[in-house]
Formats: C-alpha cells, structure tokens, sequence
C-alpha cells in the first residue's frame, strides 16, 4: 500500500512548503482542513500526520481546533509551531503568550536520544515564527530540544508517537529541516519513497481515462509548460479524441506561437488548431485599467474562444486546463483554509460562472518542480519543460495601465531583450522568471541632444522555488548594463530602465 501523509492545515502560510517538502521526499501527501473529522481521517489510512503552523493562538476563543479522536488513532503525529501548542494543550499542556517572543533564526539545541534530531548537529539554526509557547508539558511529554528564548522548542512522546516542534522545519532558513522532516516520515511512519513522476503519470492517466470515458476534450494549451504536461497526460489517456487550442489572443511574447505550433504540431503530431483572437481580445481590453478586471475578461474571452472551436468540433464536454496548486492557493485555496484571496487567475478565479464545459485539471495538486519532472519523463523538449512560468493573461498584466498594439509592440521588444541577454550570459542558472514590464507612464529624458518624454521599462529578476515566495536575483551588473544600453538603443518609446528589487513578499512575482 503506498504511503500517505495528510497535512492538516490550520491556516500557515507555509503549509505548501510542509507538502513540497514532504514530496521531495518522494512521498505522496494531502492537504486537509483542520475541520475534517476522525472518521474521515480514518478513511484515509494515513501513514502519518502533519500539523502547520498557523496565525491564531491556540487559548482564543474559536481557535481551530482538531478533532480530539485524531490524537488517539495511534497515527505518528508531528506537530509544527501552532500544531505543537494545539497538541500540547489538546492532551492537557498549558500554552500562553510569551514573555519573550522569537521570529527569525535562532540556535537550537537538542538531546542526543530523539528520534526526530538523529543525524542532526547538535547545535543548529532553525527558523522560529512565535509569540505563544509550551508552558506545561501534558503528561507523559519530554522536551527534546530548546534555545535561548523557547525552552520548549521541541517535544515528543515516543510511546504514543506524538511529536511536536516549535520552529519551522519546512523553510529553507532551518539548516537541518529536511533531515528532520525525513526522520518523521521515515523513522516514526515508516513511509516507503513511492511518489515519483512514473507514478504520478501511470495515476493521473488512469484518473483522466475514467473522468472523460468515451467522450472528447479541447485543451487549453498556451505553450508553458503546465498547459503542455497537461495536454501529453491527456493525450496518453484519450488520444485523438483531445484537439488543442491555442489562441494567440495578441499578448505573447515574441515568436512565442510559432514555437508552440512547431513542438505540438510536429513534434507530438497533436490535433492543434492556432485561433488568431487578437481583435477580439484588444477590442475588450480596450480602456481597462484594473488588473482583476483585466483578468476576468481574458479568463472569460478565453472560454468563450473555446466554447466557439469546440462547437465546431461538435459534442465536447470536456476542457483540460493546466491549473497548480499554486494558482489555487493563491486564488484563496479550495481546502478550506482560513486564508486571503492575492489575485485571482484566468484559470480558475477568472473562470466565468456560466462555463459549460467540465474541467480536467490533472495538476491541480502538483508544484510547479514535479510538473516539470513529469514532463521530461514524458518527452518534452528543454525549450518547454524548462520555460519560466507566463502569466495565462500574458502580457496585459505586464501593462500596467490600458493596453494597446503601441505598449505590447514596446513591451514585447524590451522583454525579448531581457531574456536574450539573460539566457545569453548565462545568468539565467537558477532564476525562476525574469522579464519586462511596461509601465503606463511617462518621464523626461535626452537622447542626441533633444528632450524624450517616453516610457520606463523594469526589469524584474526572480529566485523561488515554487513561487510561494521569491527573492530578486542579484544579476551582474554587466548583464544589467547590457540589457539597459539595448532596450533605450533599439526599443522606441523607451528611455529608462529600472531593476526591482523587491521579494515576494511583501510584492508579487508579477506587478499584477
């Protein structure tokens, strides 16, 4: 039986990076909502248990709280910052406000005897995010290790199997996170590393085949390498039966529709058909400011294009989207998370309600680092599998302000530029996305001796590992220089070049 992880969620921001850690491991995990019950945890079989962190404190009143018969199923428990406090107190702890509060990295020590720190220095740095702590330790509870301000900063009780920490161990700021994650799921559950890409495609097939039977699906394929893997698992499921469409509604990047036509066309020989939507898509952009509202009418057009090409194939019921699981978090989490919607994406918070087709989204509970994994299992080529991710809306939410044939013509050119010399240098080893982005304003400049009043360009240069969080990538200042003399020389419109250099959070990725 393969091993499983559930992840109940009491609202972290980090909960994602428990699961991405949890699958790096290779083994296959679920996120749950702290209101499911015993029972239906049970149903699970579970091979263990992860509880997140979260905002609340555990003595508010109207706290979430788990359901008491899940600590006594006899399950291995791990218990993260707020899930530590909330077994503490469930079993009888005391837990309180701190007296000395810990954000940040901290020195961590430990006992030698833990099973959780085996293999672990005994000092380290962890990453603490607490203003509450483990005051009394319910009966039959151990601490195993502390720091200077947090006593109590890990716990267990090795005959029920329960453990608990109060720092995070998912981030990447804990030194020894990973391995202590993995003496969780290894040593105390036992879990066997059977989640891989071949396992992932053999399911995700097998789930495709029975959701659509004997019926037929159009893809929405843009290219990127989501929409793709998606499309190659469906096709592996129903083969000719899936048509692709890709619609160049005018808001690529350069050259980008006639790479997508070559790899899927002639490459994978897919039914594709290539909509020129241009008119269509520009004629409604037309006068829209508001990034949400941009949004929602690309989300909704691009149905509508589909609802037109499917209708002339005849009877499909079926779209296929390459939906994540950081688009759903992101557009407030269908988990039933306590959690604030960022923006909305054009394929799933921009969906129109009236939409008539089923969904098929085969990965809407992978990260973007497995999605690529699967894709190479499946053939695709580098220039797809290792593409930086493109927003659906593509570059008219790179426009901030109207958009227009004038502003995407610019916005394209200096974005080609960026990329060119980026991939060109080298730099782009390691960077998660970079690209323009064009300003709808104006300031006053000199070239040959004449006054220009013409539009910035910024530079925007990031380091993630599953967009959940990004630092800006400290590129050469040669490379910058580059891409800067460039696009003022051979992008018209364009007098200013500007780096930003803001993480994620307290900015976006995207600046809309």
């Amino acid at each position: 039986m393969k091993s499983k992880i559930l992840i109940v969620d009491f609202g972290s921001q980090y909960t994602q990076v428990i699961a991405r850690r949890v699958r790096e491991a290779n083994v296959y995990c679920e996120i749950i909502p702290y209101s499911a019950s015993a029972e239906a945890v049970r149903g699970m079989a579970p091979s263990g248990i992860i509880l997140s962190g979260g905002p609340a404190s555990v003595y508010q009143q109207g706290a979430p709280s788990l359901d008491p018969k899940i600590l006594d199923m006899g399950v291995p428990i791990l218990g993260i910052c707020y899930g530590m406090q909330h077994v503490a107190r469930a079993l009888g702890g005391e837990v309180r406000k701190a007296d000395r509060q810990e954000f940040g990295r901290t020195e961590l020590e430990h006992t030698d005897d833990s099973l959780l720190f085996d293999g672990v220095p005994p000092a380290s740095r962890v990453w603490m995010s607490h203003g509450d702590s483990v005051e009394e330790l319910p009966a039959g509870f151990r601490v195993v290790a502390w720091s200077a301000n947090t006593p109590v900063a890990a716990i267990e009780h090795r005959e029920r199997r329960i453990w608990g920490v109060q720092f995070h161990p998912e981030v990447a700021h804990t030194e020894h996170g990973k391995r202590i994650l993995e003496n969780f799921l290894m040593k105390a559950c036992s879990c066997s590393r059977d989640w891989t890409a071949g396992s992932v495609i053999e399911e995700s097939v097998a789930h495709i085949a029975k959701q659509v039977g004997d019926e037929r699906a159009v893809c929405a394929l843009s290219g990127g390498v989501d929409s793709s893997v998606a499309a190659l698992l469906v096709q592996k499921a129903i083969g000719a039966r899936l048509t692709c469409v890709f619609v160049d509604h005018g808001l690529l990047r350069k050259e980008e529709a006639q790479v997508v036509e070559d790899v899927f066309k002639r490459h994978f020989h897919m039914n594709l058909i290539v909509v020129d939507a241009q008119e269509r898509f520009l004629g409604r952009l037309s006068g829209v400011v508001d990034p949400e509202a941009k949004r929602k009418i690309i989300g909704e057009e691009f149905i509508r294009v589909f609802e037109d090409e499917a209708a002339k194939l005849g009877n499909v019921h079926f779209l296929v989207q390459g939906t994540l699981y950081s688009d759903v978090v992101e557009s407030a989490s269908a988990t039933g998370r306590p959690g604030a919607a960022i923006k909305s994406h054009h394929n799933v918070g921009g969906l129109p309600e009236d939409i008539k087709f089923e969904l098929v989204e085969p990965l809407r509970d992978l990260f973007k680092d497995e999605v690529r994994q699967i894709g190479r299992e499946l053939g695709l080529p580098a220039q797809i599998v290792e593409r930086q991710p493109f927003p659906g809306p593509g570059l008219a939410v790179r426009i901030i302000g109207d958009v227009n044939r004038e502003r995407l013509g610019i916005l394209r050119e200096a974005d080609a530029i960026v990329r060119d010399e980026i991939e060109s240098s080298g730099a782009n080893r390691g960077l998660w996305q970079y690209f323009a982005i064009l300003p709808a304003m104006r300031s006053v400049g000199v070239m040959g001796d004449f006054r220009t009043y013409a539009y910035p360009a910024v530079v925007r240069a990031v380091i993630s590992e599953d967009a959940m969080t990004a630092d800006w990538a400290r590129l050469p200042y040669e490379v910058l220089d580059r891409i800067s003399t460039r696009i003022v020389n051979e992008v018209p419109g364009v007098n200013r070049v500007v780096y930003d250099i803001t993480t994620k959070p307290p900015a976006t990725i995207e600046w809309e």
